[in-house]
């Protein structure tokens, strides 16, 4: 479990899964310093207990997860236990504390049922996972949906559900990821092994969805909204892996290598789409980048931190004040 207190005008926000890929620069830009924070495991619900009742929230962003397909394979038993047990304990946990208005809880594009067939999903199409992490997302929207009707019928915060495609940005090291991959072979000089180079993802950068968690607990809170679940990716019909590859090119050069394989035939979806138009009739949200800008933005920052250009910090609020100029 990583928890981390903010506070708002509406007052304090705990977030969880502060350290994952969301949070990933929580260490390199010292936010410990600023914040308030505690470790421990989702699955632990004294632990959970502890953090509620010394922060006393009132909103909170549950975005702790295994988030890994592959890894999902090797450990699923504890993807399950994180993704759905741990789900539900925060559930339970925020219900239990007088002071929880919101819990917006973040699951993944790949909920959906998944024929291959490229359509793109809505809110509206069923839910089905076929590998470890994609069926345990889909326990934690059923956990959710549980306590929507606990909420319903008894009372309590409302839970709503955030649902984002393929997020890039700098900062991401996770293992199996393409660009950390990528980044990972220029760094140690070695040619980067690519799985399933005609795949295609909803890339988007980081901020794009933030930004979308955001005006969601927003307009719920406002009661301007009372939609339960929105998607959250680019507008543009989704980029192939290969894609990312050539852009990586142009900007490192000789730097990158690639040995392309797709020996993970059966493990990863190999078509994803996502269709987020009810977020923009809802929220008026749309995507601050296009996908390949976003993949270019991502390796700028890289170049940039890695050549000592700019600093991580420098970098991130680089890309934060251009998300918010254009959404004043």
């Amino acid at each position: 479990m990583v928890v981390e207190a903010l506070k708002t005008q509406n007052g304090p926000v705990l977030i969880t899964g502060h350290t994952g890929f969301k949070g990933s620069l929580y260490e390199r830009l010292n936010l410990g310093e600023l914040f308030p924070s505690t470790i421990g495991d989702v699955r632990d619900i004294d632990a959970l207990s502890d953090c509620f009742t010394i922060c006393k929230p009132s909103v909170v962003v549950h975005m702790a997860a295994q988030p890994l397909v592959l890894r999902s394979y090797n450990e699923p038993l504890e993807t399950f236990e994180v993704n759905v047990l741990g789900t539900a304990n925060v559930l339970r946990t925020a219900f239990e504390t007088p002071s929880v208005k919101i819990v917006l809880v973040v699951t993944t594009d790949k909920v959906y049922r998944n024929d291959e067939s490229g359509k793109r999903f809505k809110e509206s199409d069923p839910l089905a996972g076929k590998d470890p992490y994609s069926a345990s997302k889909v326990g934690a929207e059923a956990v959710c949906a549980a306590w929507q009707q606990i909420s319903k019928v008894s009372g309590g915060p409302k839970v709503i559900v955030a649902r984002a495609g393929n997020v890039i940005g700098g900062g991401d090291f996770a293992a199996d990821r393409i660009i950390p991959d990528i980044i990972r072979g220029i760094l140690h000089n070695h040619p980067i092994v690519v799985r399933s180079p005609n795949s295609t993802r909803p890339w988007q950068h980081v901020l794009d969805p933030l930004a979308g968690y955001l005006l969601f607990l927003e307009k719920t809170l406002l009661g301007e909204t009372s939609v339960n679940a929105l998607n959250f990716g680019p507008f543009e019909t989704s980029l192939e892996v290969k894609r990312i590859l050539e852009i990586s090119e142009d900007i490192f050069g000789p730097e990158v290598s690639f040995v392309l394989q797709d020996n993970q035939i059966g493990k990863e979806a190999k078509a994803l789409e996502l269709d987020s138009n009810l977020a923009m009739e809802e929220l008026s949200w749309t995507p601050h980048w296009t996908q390949e800008e976003a993949i270019a933005d991502t390796f700028n920052w890289w170049s940039s931190v890695i050549k000592g250009e700019e600093s991580a910090f420098e970098s991130c609020i680089r890309d934060i004040d251009e998300v918010l100029v254009q959404r004043k």
